[in-house]
């Protein structure tokens, strides 16, 4: 079984019937693996970064009432580094996963190559939600201030903004 399918299983198994979290962490994690392609980037850190991202939603909104961003980086980073140290990783990628969780909405505080790959796979699968994407020039506009990397730019235009 891959270090992926691994993660998967636990995420999984963490969120029970949680299936929307679940499809997004998949999705999430698909779209990095698209946008390392082209950016670079540890993989073991990258899949693990987007399986794991939303780790901590349960515990923020059994602590804070509240699933908001904030509560998730806070929340998150103990929960992964638990699951991924059962998982067998290497300190140091613990270390790079939780530090990614801990500010994946918080763009700048982390400026490595695996939180930008991360930071653009997660918009990638949200801005739907986070935005009015019927607009396609303000989009445009969005698209080049939100994302980080190119790779993600190109991505993110590709699905929203194609004719």
């Amino acid at each position: 079984m891959t270090l992926k399918d691994q993660l998967i299983g636990v995420m999984e198994a963490y969120f029970g019937d949680d299936a929307r979290r679940i499809d997004h962490a998949r999705k999430v994690t698909a779209s990095a693996e698209r946008i390392m392609a082209g950016e670079g980037g540890d993989y073991t850190v990258v899949v693990a970064a987007g399986v794991l991202h939303d780790i901590g939603i349960p515990e923020a909104e059994r602590k804070h009432g509240s699933s908001a961003g904030n509560f998730q980086e806070i929340e998150g980073p103990p929960i992964a580094r638990e699951l991924l140290t059962e998982l067998g990783l290497q300190p140091a990628a613990i270390d790079e996963v939780c530090d990614i969780i801990a500010h994946h909405h918080s763009p700048g505080v982390v400026t490595t190559v695996n939180f930008k790959v991360l930071y653009d796979a997660d918009w990638t699968v949200n801005l739907r939600d986070e935005y009015d994407i019927r607009d396609r020039r303000k989009l445009a506009d969005i698209i080049d201030r939100v994302f980080l990397t190119e790779t993600g730019k190109n991505i993110a235009r590709e699905l929203y903004l194609h004719d």
